[in-house]
């Protein structure tokens, strides 16, 4: 799978684990470089406090278009340590 946001690939990984629709990457797979932090936080009932990235490509922004879950619950200890995007993120094989 891949994730791109004006032609620029985001993170491409051959294992992304879907969950509720949402193809989350591996950290290692993901081009942080384009990433930056943001305040927001959101919390999930079975997943846990969700973090946001936003991300930054020639000079535009995309607010928080990218979260994980720092210390996800026990349901979802297998997205610790992954990214999703959505919010004009395109994600495809």
């Amino acid at each position: 799978m891949k994730a791109t946001w004006k032609d620029v690939i985001l993170a491409e990984s051959a294992e992304t684990i879907l969950v509720e629709g949402n193809h989350y990457f591996p950290v290692k797979d993901v081009y942080k470089e384009f990433l930056i932090n943001s305040e927001t936080h959101t919390i999930c009932p079975w997943k846990g406090i969700a973090s946001y990235y936003s991300i930054k490509i020639e000079g535009e922004i995309l607010k928080d278009a990218a979260w994980y879950y720092p210390k996800p619950n026990m349901k979802a200890k297998n997205i610790a340590n992954h990214i999703a995007f959505w919010k004009d993120v395109s994600v495809h094989p």
